[in-house]
């Protein structure tokens, strides 16, 4: 029955498959047949993501869950961070591809200050990238000492402001998710704010849904002191998909 469930694991913003590794192994090794793309832009240099957006992330998980689709019985899509943002909206535009979603640290706003002026940003945005292409990055917030999850050091601003982008859409469609969810998130977390996983939980259509509190851990979750936790959670919450 495993064998015959997909797992499409998708990674953050400015992060790597790295940052997935472990859980994709735990779930493969438990018998699930699983993917975990690297999304354009990601895993070599922070300027490449500026030459890509929102939909060519998209793309790339979409073309994971097609080919595990035309395989398996059923496909669930396991994301953090952006990753999470990446499951929703496959949710919310491929219903019939999806049959469950996993989601950590999910994120569908900030009120960070750069995102509460995105839509003058973008106004202004070829002249920003010339004197401002980058801010501080993101990534390493993992409370277990000596972890890394080797994302970019730099948050590249074109590829954000298409992210900040995508949140506006993702979140408005939200109802349009009927999938099951099992959403774990931190308690403390200097990445996502905390009001992304309440948005998310108050505002989809699904009736099947599991809520985790991650006590142990920051953003970056499925390297931290709850990786085990995040494990066994989703391979009980895939096999209850894979027997139904």
């Amino acid at each position: 029955m495993r064998g015959r469930t997909g797992v499409v694991l998708c990674h953050g913003f400015t992060g790597s498959p790295v940052s997935m590794r472990p859980w994709a192994d735990a779930l493969a090794a438990a018998g699930f047949s699983v993917r975990l793309p690297l999304l354009p832009g990601h895993g070599m240099r922070w300027q490449d993501m500026n030459d890509t957006g929102f939909d060519d992330w998209l793309t790339e998980i979409l073309a994971a869950v097609r080919e595990l689709q035309a395989r398996c019985g059923k496909v669930v899509l396991c994301g953090l961070s952006m990753g999470g943002t990446l499951a929703l909206r496959t949710a919310q535009v491929h219903p019939e591809l999806v049959a469950g979603l996993v989601l950590v640290n999910p994120s569908v706003m900030s009120t960070r200050f750069d995102a509460k002026i995105a839509p003058l940003l973008r106004l202004i945005q070829p002249v920003l990238l010339r004197v401002l292409p980058s801010l501080p990055g993101i990534a390493d917030d993992i409370r277990k000492p000596g972890v890394h999850e080797y994302g970019y050091d730099r948050l590249p601003v074109a590829a954000g402001l298409s992210l900040q982008a995508a949140w506006k859409v993702v979140r408005r469609a939200l109802g349009e998710v009927t999938a099951p969810v099992l959403l774990l998130h931190s308690i403390v977390d200097h990445v996502v704010e905390p009001e992304n996983s309440a948005i998310v939980l108050a505002e989809i259509s699904s009736t099947d849904v599991r809520e985790v509190l991650l006590e142990n851990s920051f953003h970056v979750a499925t390297l931290d002191h709850d990786a085990e936790l995040i494990v066994a959670e989703s391979v009980r919450f895939l096999d209850r998909i894979a027997s139904a």
